[in-house]
């Protein structure tokens, strides 16, 4: 490319309350986080309380070297926090505050201004629990210029989520990602056949005129679709520490890759290579390595 790319995480950004303590998380801040690792200029468009946390929100992503100008402080609503616990085999289970800042994004001039420079967002269905929210996640989307990248990553919390809120988001999108437990319950919520993961992939690609649709499958890797093909890729060996934020590294790696022209096979495998290092560490936003990130990912072997 002839320019640097803007990433941005548009939605939730919030404190996991982990065993091992507190860590800044959400999918649009880990996601913008994975993109500034690898790069790209990436960006958390969120909405944090006026508060102690919120103020470490902001410390937290200068001191990662991410702007804060794009984050919106909210005098009524505190910042966001969900309790994870972790399972034997590293996966997590959330439960999500409710009301929180995010819960009350604004389409300001500010964020208008950055859609219409954006190269990619990507954005879920938790932080559209709320009408306000959802309402101006939408009308961002609706900003961005028609060669932008809008990547849906389903994330489907709790109950936090309806039939609208998943086919409006699939509709403004142009890639999807989601992982092979969701796979079902929006095969049910759209209606959409399901015989295996490729003939569902190469439906919603049909029923929304998506570029690419992506299927994660944890540890045994995941499935890249297109119009014109699909690419199957079998995951890296890595001993898992915790989940939380895998798929958001996957994301941001796809993304990075997609908009850099590069082929299924090597978007599949990039994306599999972030996913499995943040597996292997304990939060969503491990530090970069000392050695270097590439010559870390490098290491990692395939199942």
């Amino acid at each position: 490319m002839d320019h640097l790319p803007t990433v941005v995480g548009l939605g939730e950004i919030l404190w996991d309350l982990l065993p091992s303590g507190r860590q800044l998380g959400g999918a649009p801040a880990n996601f913008a986080y994975c993109s500034h690792l690898l790069g790209d200029r990436a960006v958390v468009a969120s909405r944090i309380g006026n508060d102690e946390l919120g103020h470490e929100v902001r410390e937290s992503l200068l001191a990662k070297g991410i702007t804060d100008q794009f984050l919106q402080t909210d005098l009524a609503h505190p910042t966001g926090t969900v309790r994870v616990d972790v399972d034997a085999e590293g996966q997590p289970k959330f439960e999500i505050t409710n009301p929180v800042a995010w819960d009350f994004l604004e389409c300001t001039e500010t964020w208008r201004a950055l859609a219409q420079s954006a190269d990619a967002v990507c954005f879920g269905s938790l932080a559209q629990r709320s009408s306000q929210s959802r309402q101006t996640i939408l009308e961002f989307l609706d900003g961005t210029r028609p060669d932008a990248l809008r990547i849906f990553d389903v994330n489907l919390r709790q109950s936090f989520y309806s039939v609208e809120t998943v086919k409006e988001s699939m509709k403004r999108a142009n890639m999807v990602k989601l992982n092979h437990d969701e796979m079902p319950r929006v095969a049910q919520l759209l209606a959409v056949e399901m015989r295996d993961s490729i003939s569902f992939c190469r439906e919603m690609i049909d029923k929304f005129a998506l570029q690419l649709v992506c299927i994660t499958r944890g540890s045994n890797g995941s499935l890249l679709c297109r119009e014109s093909g699909a690419d199957e890729h079998p995951g890296f060996q890595v001993q898992v520490k915790d989940a939380v934020g895998a798929g958001d590294a996957f994301t941001a790696a796809l993304a990075h890759e997609y908009l850099r022209g590069g082929s299924l096979a090597h978007m599949n495998e990039s994306a599999n290579r972030l996913d499995a290092w943040v597996a292997s560490g304990s939060g969503a936003m491990p530090p970069l390595p000392e050695c270097g990130l590439e010559q870390t990912l490098a290491r990692l072997a395939i199942r």
